[in-house]
């Protein structure tokens, strides 16, 4: 945004201000979480303070561009920090770099831009950062709305309209944030997957050079794998729509057809064992756990029916 400043002093030292998100992006579909989120970042009473809620779901659902829709509607800049599990403090709020004459010079984190500029910030994939990132963080989101650069030795303070949120995905490489932040991340807004109607326009506003044909087929796949509880997203539908175009596309004197293009995109992108969903998640519940009855030593050599099993005929003897 052209009225954000580049650099702005604070407690004597100058710090270098992140560009915004540039990214024009429209929310389809689950207006209910939206309004959710706008309320959380209302401030209703000079003593009122927004909150910082946690927006969870699978990847590739729409967490983000959920956020960058809320900051759209009100009318603020946008900006996004990329949590990672080698996030340090010092990444999150202010950073130190050499500059050409050979000094330091302090560039703000996209979280301190927007705390000195009034934006929105959202903290992406926040659950993948360590308990030390996390604590410098901890003025900044309950009353005190602060928080402490080691490295430029100053004190941030917020901005009034400054606001942010917190995407998590729920995955085996993420770190479980400590309770005393969770508190602070509340409240917990919960995105689902879209209705059939909303996910064929989703994957229509992204390509909208795609085949009638190409996108019911897709719609009806991941609308297959949602009611199978199987976590493909609009994200996985997008890009087997972009690699099954491509391949059509590719050699226009010996085009591949719709469909065997579109069943390679889906081996590519998901892997062979999407090509029967059910089987995927009957196998996706065995091992988490899921079964009705533990295996004796017997299943390991025997199938269930076989009259050798040693467990066989154990229901005759109890008649």
């Amino acid at each position: 945004m052209s009225d954000v400043r580049k650099r702005v002093e604070v407690g004597g030292v100058v710090l270098h201000l992140g560009e915004p998100d540039a990214t024009d992006q429209s929310w389809i579909g689950q207006d209910e979480v939206l309004r959710q989120l706008s309320a959380c970042w209302l401030v209703v009473d000079p003593r009122d303070r927004p909150l910082s809620p946690r927006l969870i779901g699978p990847p590739g659902i729409g967490k983000t561009t959920l956020a960058m829709a809320a900051a759209k509607l009100r009318g603020q800049p946008l900006y996004i920090t990329q949590c990672t599990a080698d996030t340090r403090p010092e990444d999150l709020l202010v950073t130190p770099v050499l500059a050409e004459n050979g000094k330091i010079a302090y560039h703000a984190s996209p979280l301190v831009t927007a705390m000195l500029v009034g934006g929105v910030c959202v903290l992406d994939e926040g659950n993948r950062m360590n308990e030390k990132s996390w604590a410098s963080l901890a003025p900044l989101l309950d009353h005190r709305r602060y928080a402490e650069s080691v490295v430029a030795g100053i004190t941030l303070h917020a901005h009034p309209d400054f606001r942010v949120c917190v995407t998590m995905n729920e995955d085996e490489s993420t770190y479980e944030v400590p309770d005393y932040i969770l508190s602070r991340l509340q409240p917990t807004l919960t995105l689902g997957f879209p209705a059939r109607d909303d996910e064929m326009a989703i994957l229509k506003y992204h390509l909208p050079f795609a085949e009638t044909d190409l996108l019911a087929l897709t719609v009806e796949f991941l609308q297959q794998a949602h009611e199978l509880k199987l976590d493909f997203s609009p994200r996985d539908g997008l890009n087997i729509l972009r690699y099954a175009i491509k391949r059509m596309a590719q050699d226009p004197n010996h085009p591949l057809g719709r469909d065997a293009a579109w069943r390679e995109a889906l081996a590519c992108v998901l892997g062979d064992d999407a090509v029967n969903l059910e089987d995927l998640a009957r196998r996706k519940r065995g091992s988490m756990g899921e079964r009705h009855a533990p295996l004796g030593l017997g299943d390991l050599f025997f199938d269930p029916d076989d009259d050798l099993h040693p467990d066989a005929h154990d229901d005759d003897d109890e008649d």
